[in-house]
């Protein structure tokens, strides 16, 4: 018995033979533009980072577009017996979809989100801004590009229905199939993994592509018991994203008269330790700095906010200086190493000879000096310790941390660290707005609120108790240092008061790209 295919079977053959590969070249297509969303994304950081973008961008990009043929696309090649019909059908779709997709990707460049139903409100705002500044002009351009870019489709969709016999020769299908299924499951894996240790350079790639919905350790492994759900959920409560791009400081306007009368100096010693004792100074216990360079311990003491803040901050004046200099008060920096590049605040830097004439005349308001040991002692003539409210501070590194620190005024402080030293200095000068605005640190002249201080070095939280030292990485591990001997103690974790730190640092975060 000889079975002939019919016409009608043949067409369906054909038709869903040239729909595959009107898919592939629209998948193709859909992962060039969606490298938008790649281009504008912190990159990984890390080899095992880029591998899982790099399959993730292929695999979910093409599942999405794979998706789109099977639901509209490919019920046509069976129930519409017109294959000009559905190859018009078809190439009308793939234009609006990926002219959607390109939409979404600008969406995210600029705003951080992608299209839904809780970006409609911007969206809306943003049309309606648009369209009141369109003319005919940029209608009919958006026009004839979308009429250019369907005339691509139809000339493809066209190319490929002639050619359809030729390329099913080449029995690319199965590799092709491999190697985005082996995409697809090697993406999950890994992001059930990195989910599961909170591994950063993955998780926060969570949502850079649009409908992304990754599988998560709390779903599969915690089903199987193959997961501590309890540490899971405290490590995720204090992971912490390192990757600041965006800052908003002050975090809110600072209204604040300052007093020319008064008059404050910031000394940092920058070669070693201070003096057992000074003329006029006092030594305040329980201080604390952490830096992983000489210069972002500059910043730390100018602006006040931890080392995380510090590229973000490259362009900004410091509150510090701007604030004073604005009410017509004396504002005079030295440095004793031009370490620091930042020229935000250069206007503010003098020569050695400026600064200390400035300091021994009593005709700055504020001094901040970056000096070493033989400079010092140029400084603190007596004149200076009775006109001036001090603060005298190191940048030794010691292996818990402490920084040495003297003032002539009375410490309200149980604790305290170098991002302290700004709001003090303003507070000292009169200005009485919350440091809350401008600084993750508080004045010392009034009492702290609470009984720790938080930093930040590299990709750690420091966190300083009177008796403890908790280091926090960025996938949520803490671990637990004693302050009197440097070493590791295995206290139970107060989550509470971790995350609440986290939350102290994260302040001045502008919304960032999720």
């Amino acid at each position: 018995m000889i079975l002939v295919e019919t016409p009608r079977r043949k067409l369906v053959t054909q038709l869903v033979n040239w729909g595959h590969w009107f898919t592939l070249l629209n998948i193709v297509i859909a992962i060039i533009i969606a490298a938008i969303y790649i281009l504008n994304s912190p990159a990984p950081g890390t080899p095992l980072g880029t591998l899982y973008l790099f399959t993730n961008w292929f695999s979910h990009i093409g599942f999405l577009t794979f998706f789109g043929f099977v639901i509209l696309i490919l019920p046509m090649c069976y129930w519409v017996q017109n294959a000009k019909v559905v190859k018009v059908t078809a190439s009308v779709t793939a234009a609006i979809a990926l002219a959607l997709l390109a939409f979404d990707a600008l969406l995210y460049n600029k705003y951080g989100v992608h299209l839904s139903f809780g970006s409609a409100n911007l969206i809306r705002d943003e049309a309606q801004t648009a369209l009141a500044e369109f003319g005919w002009q940029q209608w009919g351009f958006l026009f004839l590009l979308f009429v250019v870019w369907l005339s691509f489709q139809l000339i493809v969709a066209n190319a490929l229905w002639k050619r359809i016999e030729r390329l099913q020769k080449r029995k690319l299908g199965l590799p092709i199939t491999t190697f985005f299924v082996t995409c697809f499951v090697a993406s999950h894996a890994m992001h059930v993994w990195a989910d599961a240790n909170l591994y950063q350079p993955i998780v926060r790639q969570d949502d850079m592509f649009p409908l992304s919905y990754p599988a998560k350790a709390k779903t599969l492994l915690a089903k199987y018991n193959l997961l501590d759900i309890e540490d899971y959920q405290q490590r995720k409560e204090l992971q912490f994203n390192q990757n600041i791009t965006g800052i908003a400081y002050p975090s809110e306007p600072i209204y604040c008269p300052v007093d020319s009368a008064n008059k404050v100096a910031i000394l940092i010693l920058m070669d070693g330790d201070l003096p057992a004792s000074l003329p006029g100074l006092m030594r305040v216990e329980n201080n604390f700095g952490v830096n992983s360079s000489t210069d972002n311990a500059i910043s730390s003491v100018v602006y006040g906010l931890p080392e995380l803040y510090h590229n973000a901050l490259k362009g900004y004046t410091p509150i510090l200086f701007d604030l004073p200099q604005t009410q017509g008060l004396n504002v005079s920096v030295y440095l004793n190493k031009e370490s620091n590049k930042d020229a935000s605040w250069s206007d503010f830097k003098q020569s050695w000879q400026d600064f200390k004439l400035g300091l021994n005349s009593g005709t700055s308001n504020l001094s901040v000096g970056f000096i070493d040991s033989e400079q010092l002692t140029e400084l603190l003539a007596q004149n200076v310790v009775n006109e001036y409210k001090i603060m005298l501070s190191t940048f030794a590194n010691n292996t818990n941390f402490s920084q040495s620190l003297m003032t002539n005024f009375s410490v309200n402080h149980s604790i305290s660290n170098r991002e302290d030293l700004a709001p003090t200095a303003l507070r000292l000068l009169g200005c009485n707005a919350p440091a809350k605005a401008y600084s993750t640190g508080t004045s010392l002249t009034h009492a702290n609120t609470s009984d720790y201080v938080v930093s930040t070095k590299g990709n750690r939280v420091m966190l300083f108790t009177p008796t403890n030292r908790f280091e926090v990485l960025s996938n949520g591990n803490v671990r637990a240092y004693d302050l009197q001997t440097g070493e590791e103690v295995f206290n139970q974790v107060d989550v509470n008061l971790l995350s609440q730190a986290i939350k102290k640092l994260s302040r001045f975060s502008a919304k960032q790209k999720n």
